[in-house]
């Protein structure tokens, strides 16, 4: 049987895949340290798993809008102009079944085939995909480490050819952590307004910036809005990998095409997670901060113990809960790498590959300081051996 064109193309997720290999070693008895999972390890907040067993209970458990519930979706609204300064109609928010499917519900309702989508490497291994999967073109720029791994209004202007149709920025990123200053932001905007490009900004990992910084939606910026599509969700945030749940805001248009699209792919939402969701949002968030607390000090340790061990570089992340490791003056490919350091010191970590640099490495710090000592220390007994 022959499969469709779309389905050949793609590549499976390494980062779930590594996550797999490395959970069925821990099931064989073998003491892995994993820093290939992009989740954070701490439980969801109480307050949000009682909001959904209260609505399972209340039967709560039917069809709901395709794109939300009215509640939850004026929950976001209310979150927008309050922690983004971005003022939105209930009509212009999509929840979808997590942010990964809020990006593909964007990039499947605005590309088509001859278009092309500017996506800055290294890149969050799924935004290439769901374009191949639109039928359009991703077109990778490179960054670079002594840049902060953050993609210039040059380089844009570089890589924008007549066939540009959409931009995709992720701040703060994955896999480098990186936060685009307002600055840097405004300056990518500037490109994009000349062509009237699309911007798809992925602020998934919005709540968790270290250091001070400051995390800037870029359709807060003057005159953004009519063409930014933002990606949010509560995955990260809130500790609800599991539970599906993202959204997205966009011009009228845009949102409505969106709309049409999910009824017909997924019905809508999971609808006691949605009660989840609003009790996120409205409830206390000081279990946001705390865990944010808890990564960076992870954070910091994992900077610390990469950049003593030479032969590596690190650019220190002001996002996210990831490192992005420079391994270039070992000589091997992140693949190798990554194969050779779980087979044989039973350390999981992402080869760089996978986010379109193979001179680098992905390690999680969403994971306890137990196994990250253990498995820096496993780590830096490796590289001796290189």
């Amino acid at each position: 049987m022959e499969l469709a064109q779309r389905a050949t193309i793609l590549t499976p997720s390494l980062t779930l895949s590594i996550d797999s290999k490395a959970k069925a070693m821990k099931a064989e008895g073998l003491d892995v340290c994993s820093f290939g999972a992009g989740e954070p390890d701490f439980d969801t907040p109480e307050h949000i798993k009682n909001a959904a067993q209260a609505a399972i209970e209340s039967g709560f458990t039917k069809y709901t809008p395709s794109s939300g519930i009215p509640e939850l979706r004026q929950a976001i609204v209310d979150k927008f102009q309050a922690d983004n300064g971005l003022s939105y109609k209930s009509s212009q928010i999509i929840v979808s079944n997590g942010a990964k499917h809020s990006c593909y519900n964007a990039i499947l309702a605005t590309c088509q085939a001859g278009d092309e989508v500017i996506i800055p490497a290294p890149y969050w291994l799924s935004y290439p995909e769901m374009v191949r999967l639109a039928g359009a073109e991703p077109v990778f720029v490179p960054t670079r480490e002594e840049n902060g791994w953050k993609m210039t209004a040059e380089d844009f202007q570089d890589a924008m050819t007549p066939r540009t149709k959409m931009v995709i920025i992720n701040s703060p990123g994955n896999p480098t952590g990186a936060v685009y200053t307002r600055e840097e932001l405004a300056a990518l905007l500037e490109v994009a307004q000349d062509e009237e490009i699309l911007i798809l900004s992925d602020e998934i990992y919005e709540k968790l910036v270290y250091d001070g910084v400051e995390h800037v939606s870029m359709a807060s910026l003057p005159g953004a809005l009519d063409l930014t599509i933002t990606v949010n969700g509560f995955s990260k945030a809130y500790a609800m990998t599991g539970w599906r749940l993202g959204y997205l805001a966009a011009p009228e248009p845009i949102a409505k095409a969106i709309d049409a699209i999910q009824s017909h792919a997924t019905s809508n939402p999971c609808s006691f997670a949605q009660k989840g969701a609003l009790a996120a949002l409205k409830g206390d968030q000081q279990a946001v901060t705390d865990m944010r607390e808890e990564f960076d000090i992870r954070r910091q340790y994992m900077v610390q113990r990469l950049s003593s061990m030479g032969r590596l570089t690190v650019v220190k992340p002001q996002g996210a809960f990831y490192v992005l490791v420079n391994i270039g003056q070992l000589g091997l490919s992140s693949t190798n790498f990554a194969d050779r350091l779980l087979s044989k010191h039973h350390v999981a970590v992402v080869p760089g590959v996978a986010f379109g640099n193979d001179s680098t490495i992905r390690l999680s710090y969403a994971t306890s300081m137990d196994v990250l000592k253990k498995g820096l220390d496993r780590l830096e007994e490796f590289c001796k051996t290189c």
